[in-house]
C-alpha cells in the first residue's frame, strides 16, 4: 500500500463536502486544504482580460442575476439528485488547513507536510508546475465535462445546449499544468431529466463521477497501476460561462434550462 494520507485540496461548498464525505467513507486518514475564493472582482477582471468587456459583463450578469433564480426554483431537484445517489453534502466536522492559494508557498510546505499518497482537487484555482511538483504523488481531478471537447466550466451544460446530450458526462483525470487536459481515467454519462436545469447538473456529474474518483484514490493508495482510457478523437475546446443573453437565447431556442 502506498505511504501517506488521501489529501483533498479545495475551495468550500457543496460539491467538495460531498466529495469528502465519499473519501472519508473509504479511509478515514484524509486531510483537507481549502484555498481563499477569488474575489468576485479580481474574477471579473481577469475574465475581461481574457475574454473581452462584452463576455465578461454578459457572464457576470447571468452569475449574479440568473443562477439564484434558477437555483431557488431547483432546490427540490437538488433534493431528489442528493437523496436518489446518496450523497452527503454535510460538514463532516473535519479541520481543515487555509490557504490563501493552492498555488502558494504556504501551501506547498502543507503539502510536503501532510505526505500524500493522491491528491484530490475540488473546485480550485489552475494549478501551477510548482504545486504539482511539490509532493511525489498524483493529483487527481473530477472534472464536470467530457474532455478534451469540453474543456473549463459547464461541460454537461454545453454538450445539452450544442444539442449532443450523448457528451454530456463527467471525466476523471490526472492533472497536469493545462486546463483539463490531463490523462484521462474513466468518464460516465449524466443521467438528465426534464426536471434538470442548470444548477442541477453540477449534481449529476458528481454521481457520476464519484465511483470512478473513488476507485480510483483506492488504486493509487493501495499502491496499484492507474488503467487510462483511450483517446476519444474528440477536438479540444475550453469553455466558459455563459453570458445571460446567451443562456436565454438556448433555453428558449432549444429548451436547455
Amino acid at each position: 500500500m502506498a505511504e501517506g494520507p488521501t489529501l483533498l485540496v479545495a475551495q468550500d461548498g457543496d460539491s467538495t463536502r460531498i466529495i469528502l464525505n465519499a473519501l472519508l467513507e473509504d479511509r478515514p486518514d484524509v486531510k483537507v486544504i481549502v484555498e481563499t475564493r477569488p474575489s468576485r472582482l479580481d474574477m471579473l477582471r481577469r475574465r475581461v482580460r481574457r475574454l473581452g468587456l462584452t463576455a465578461a459583463l454578459g457572464q457576470a450578469l447571468f452569475v449574479t442575476a440568473a443562477v439564484p433564480l434558477l437555483r431557488l426554483r431547483a432546490r427540490r431537484r437538488i433534493d431528489t439528485i442528493i437523496e436518489e445517489y446518496g450523497l452527503d453534502r454535510s460538514d463532516p466536522g473535519i479541520e481543515a488547513h487555509l490557504v490563501s492559494s493552492v498555488n502558494s508557498s504556504e501551501a506547498r510546505r502543507l503539502m510536503r507536510r501532510l505526505g500524500p499518497s493522491v491528491v484530490v482537487v475540488s473546485g480550485t484555482r489552475i494549478i501551477g508546475r510548482s504545486t504539482l511538483g511539490c509532493v511525489d504523488a498524483p493529483f487527481v481531478n473530477m472534472h464536470a465535462g467530457i474532455t478534451p471537447l469540453y474543456r473549463g466550466v459547464h461541460g454537461g451544460y454545453w454538450a445539452l445546449a450544442e444539442g449532443r446530450p450523448e457528451l454530456a458526462g463527467t471525466t476523471v483525470h490526472l492533472v497536469d499544468e493545462g486546463i483539463d487536459t490531463g490523462r484521462v481515467i474513466g468518464q460516465a454519462a449524466l443521467r438528465v431529466t426534464s426536471e434538470d436545469s442548470f444548477p442541477t447538473y453540477p449534481y449529476l456529474h458528481l454521481a457520476a463521477g464519484l465511483p470512478i474518483l473513488r476507485d480510483a484514490v483506492a488504486r493509487i493508495s493501495k499502491g496499484k497501476q492507474l488503467s487510462f482510457a483511450d483517446e476519444n478523437g474528440l477536438p479540444s475546446r475550453l469553455r466558459h460561462h455563459p453570458t445571460l443573453w446567451r443562456y436565454l437565447a438556448t433555453r428558449i431556442s432549444r429548451g436547455i434550462r
